[in-house]
């Protein structure tokens, strides 16, 4: 594929950068919410209230998984990692989350929650707390979180060049909306708003491309704006890199970094998943999320379990280049 220098004055996608192919991520405000979600809808809730904690004391909280925010039986990752951090900034009273090493020890069921906090350092700027969601008297998912204020507009100082740029436009991307009726059920799907490119989606038609790449955008239900609650949600949002790959089931992931670099401008933000690496029934993952004015708000990275078959066209597609 050919690329180009940017030449569009001021671009925040690229800065510029030679050798860098510009395809800038597209949104345009429109009069109504960047969601077809409706929450008025039976079973659909708002970002706001599926992560809802209840304070019990000044360092715990109990909360309710909801059934509809998964991929079959198992929570998504992400409305985990919100849930702690909501929790985290209430104990901490800060205003952000800046960081987060999420461990996902093993997964709940939807229903009743605890998480308990503690603070282990704290500075003029920054509160350093751990984090511990539990289910039936077990911790099911601990997470170190970095918390402050997050800075708005902050000029890019330096952007290595291998940071992906953007996709499609936000129109250009339909809905993804897998059936409830087929394996894998995925009811997430149906509470938010994630639109795919047409291109990443050929592993839903048994056509992976062998990439490891899938790109897309996502607003939240009623078209709620994204802080950095709903921003470390967003970071495991997204169908498993590997489907480009092989098209399969659960990919669990076992650990998970996401630092929120900035707090986002309104609208839908843009998601580019790659997989780096996949060997013994694990791969490594990285997410870039860009707000609607071009500018990266998150940066995360993952390891999770994953089951190839050897020999699929994907794998040997990657491995010849």
């Amino acid at each position: 594929m050919a690329t180009t220098s940017c030449t569009v004055a001021g671009c925040k996608l690229c800065s510029g950068r030679p050798g860098i192919e510009h395809r800038p991520a597209r949104w345009t405000p429109r009069s109504h919410p960047a969601s077809d979600v409706d929450v008025t809808r039976s079973g659909v809730r708002s970002f706001a209230d599926v992560t809802d904690v209840v304070e019990t004391s000044s360092t715990t909280f109990v909360a309710n998984l909801d059934p509809m925010w998964g991929f079959e039986d198992h929570p998504n990752g992400g409305y985990l990692q919100a849930l702690m951090s909501r929790a985290a900034l209430r104990a901490s009273g800060r205003r952000d989350v800046i960081a987060m090493n999420t461990s996902f020890l093993s997964s709940p069921r939807a229903g009743a929650v605890t998480i308990e906090t503690e603070v282990l350092r704290r500075s003029p700027s920054t509160t350093q707390m751990r984090a511990r969601l539990m289910a039936d008297d077990e911790v099911r998912v601990e997470a170190l979180l970095s918390l402050g204020e997050l800075q708005e507009d902050a000029p890019v100082e330096w952007s290595a060049s291998t940071v992906p740029v953007g996709g499609p436009a936000y129109d250009d991307c339909e809905r993804h909306t897998p059936r409830l009726d087929v394996a894998p059920r995925v009811p997430l799907m149906h509470q938010i708003d994630l639109r795919i490119e047409p291109a990443s989606l050929n592993y839903y038609t048994g056509r992976p491309r062998g990439l490891g790449e899938l790109r897309g955008w996502l607003s939240l239900p009623a078209g709620e704006d994204f802080d950095s609650v709903s921003l470390v949600f967003a970071a495991d949002v997204m169908p498993p890199a590997t489907y480009d790959i092989e098209f399969g089931g659960w990919v669990p992931t076992f650990t998970m970094s996401t630092y929120v670099r900035s707090r986002p401008a309104p609208g839908p933000v843009n998601i580019v998943v790659n997989a780096q690496l996949v060997q013994g029934g694990k791969a490594n993952e990285t997410c870039t999320i860009r707000d609607s004015a071009g500018r990266v708000v998150v940066q995360s990275h993952q390891l999770a379990g994953v089951r190839l078959t050897p020999g699929v066209p994907g794998m040997r597609r990657a491995s010849e280049e």
